[in-house]
């Protein structure tokens, strides 16, 4: 599917390798498409967000896509070109040896303000003057599948794509249900909390009682919402700190260590979660982000405002099913651990992943004596590259114990460290520069662009923590994707609805009914995600699931 004359589509039947099947056909819309072919399992178009919107729009879903773009972006990381643009006028350009155009640039989120007239709207790269839509998008589209089956692992980097495909899908379907948000209860725990919301943008009163505590408390006017203006007054009282984060200010004994730390807690929600948030994100009764599948170097989804994947717990009493339905939330159990023991094949951890929701115990049991929070911190060590402290010593015992575990992660830290190509265990490639950064493992903004990288030094230390851990996370972010794409098949005859994802957690809002179906549907879908990433592995994805009214009882 493609662009078409007067806002139209173009579609044309392919073959299973990506050759036309029979003429191209016209649509004024692609709904219009979609009817005509009724049948057809599979729509390859230059990207999710242009079509599909307008498919729910009209009532009309499809079964699975080939989203160009995001296809694009895989194969430029596999290939190490990391932040090239990836629209279908830009893959077109690079197939055609021409001047690359730049990717559409990020559109205004909700809450900012919309362009004016004068304002030039996001768009995407127009193809050049005279150039089929169609023909490039079926050029592009083999193309990419011959960069794929030249890679060391076609059928792993083939589930990738299809993988992120589906994920764009169900990104898109859960924008439009939307997560169940009560505005009144949101309301009234903002007023219960800050003591009700003062008109001309003046600080709620609870804030402001904070605040006068905070200064009574260093015995001059303090602001505590400038953390270098508290860290002057702290010093100013014979008090060393470095900076105002909670567990330098816990160590603290002072009197005005309580009511600043009250004071950061609510103004992040006050500021994060407040109610100009609430008058911008939840409309009709329901909190629609926008969410960004591969926004991260990992893959991790990311969202375009609203911050949706960190919902703090106590805002989370607002997020109430409709009447007569329910929201089965189910957390995986463990799951970076247990993609470990799948990726490196361990026989030892796999083993004490088989069947357990709690991994950490049953790797206490074989290996630490029963002492599972020493399991916990030598198995996270492992994979954030904690080498220091207790954490070092247990590290030892986890490498005697698990070597094929720890080798896993300590080849992938080596090879970042050495400025080498690291890669997801479906084929997601990280940057081995300072282009891995996403936010995630704290490797530090050193090196300029995407060039190759320093040898030695903290800089490389931090590259090689960045990749110990990216091994472990991206694959977990594609076993997620593939859990999202079975669980959407899984779903499908019943009234539920996927309405939310958050990295291993996800609520579907269902009929209070159909709890027991969906929680059927979970298990098949984690079981079936596990085999099609990881093949037949022994171990076991659980989650543990609640049945509940309200988000906030979940835990």
């Amino acid at each position: 599917m493609a662009d078409g004359p007067h806002n139209g589509v173009t579609v044309c039947p392919v073959t299973p390798d990506g050759h036309p099947a029979a003429p191209a056909e016209t649509h004024p819309h692609p709904a219009d498409a979609l009817r005509h072919h009724p049948t057809a399992d599979r729509w390859i178009w230059p990207a999710t967000a242009e079509f599909y919107p307008r498919l729910l729009d009209a009532g009309l879903t499809v079964p699975r896509c080939h989203d160009i773009e995001a296809a694009e972006a895989i194969l430029l990381g596999h290939e190490g070109l990391w932040g090239l643009p990836r629209s279908l006028a830009a893959a077109w350009a690079r197939l055609r040896g021409h001047p690359v155009p730049a990717d559409r640039p990020p559109r205004p989120f909700a809450g900012e303000p919309a362009p004016t007239l004068f304002d030039a709207a996001p768009a995407a790269a127009p193809l050049p003057d005279g150039t089929d839509p169609l023909h490039a998008l079926l050029a592009v589209h083999a193309a990419q599948q011959e960069r794929i089956a030249a890679t060391a692992h076609p059928h792993r980097l083939r589930l990738l794509v299809a993988a992120e495909s589906a994920g764009l899908l169900v990104a898109a379907e859960m924008h439009r249900a939307g997560l169940p948000w009560r505005a009144d209860v949101h309301d009234a725990l903002l007023t219960e909390l800050l003591g009700g919301r003062y008109p001309g943008g003046l600080e709620p009163p609870r804030l402001a009682e904070l605040a006068e505590e905070v200064s009574r408390a260093f015995g001059e006017r303090v602001r505590p919402d400038l953390p270098a203006e508290v860290v002057r007054a702290f010093r100013r009282a014979g008090v060393r700190v470095t900076s105002t984060r909670k567990w330098e200010l816990r160590g603290i004994d002072h009197p005005a260590v309580a009511p600043l730390l009250e004071y950061k807690r609510l103004y992040r929600l006050h500021t994060a979660h407040g109610w100009s948030w609430l008058q911008t994100w939840v409309h009709g009764g329901r909190f629609r982000p926008e969410y960004l599948p591969g926004g991260a170097m990992s893959g991790r989804w990311t969202t375009h405002g609203g911050g949706a994947l960190q919902i703090p717990r106590v805002v989370r009493r607002a997020v109430v099913a409709d009447a007569g339905w329910r929201l089965v939330v189910a957390d995986a159990d463990q799951l970076e651990p247990r993609v470990l023991a799948a990726v490196s094949g361990d026989p030892g951890l796999m083993a004490a992943a088989d069947g357990t929701r709690d991994l950490y115990a049953a790797l206490a049991d074989r290996a630490f004596a029963g002492g599972r929070a020493e399991a916990k911190l030598a198995l996270l060590g492992a994979i954030y590259g904690q080498t220091s402290g207790d954490a070092l010593t247990y590290l030892a015992d986890l490498r005697r114990r698990f070597p094929a575990a720890v080798a896993y992660v300590d080849e992938a830290a080596r090879a970042g460290e050495e400025g080498r190509l690291v890669r997801s265990h479906l084929g997601r490639t990280c940057a081995p520069s300072d282009a891995a950064d996403d936010g995630e493992a704290g490797l530090p903004q050193e090196d300029g662009g995407g060039g190759a990288p320093a040898r030695g030094g903290a800089a490389a230390r931090a590259r090689g923590r960045f990749a110990r851990n990216f091994v472990v996370q991206a694959s977990a972010a594609e076993w997620a994707l593939c859990l999202l794409a079975a669980l959407r098949q899984e779903l499908a005859g019943l009234r539920a609805e996927l309405v939310f994802f958050q990295h291993d957690e996800v609520i579907v809002h269902c009929p209070a009914e159909e709890a027991p179906a969906v929680e059927k549907a979970l298990a098949a879908a984690s079981a079936r995600a596990g085999e099609v990433v990881f093949g037949a592995t022994p171990v076991v994805f659980s989650f543990t699931t609640a049945v509940v009214e309200c988000y906030a009882d979940a835990k």
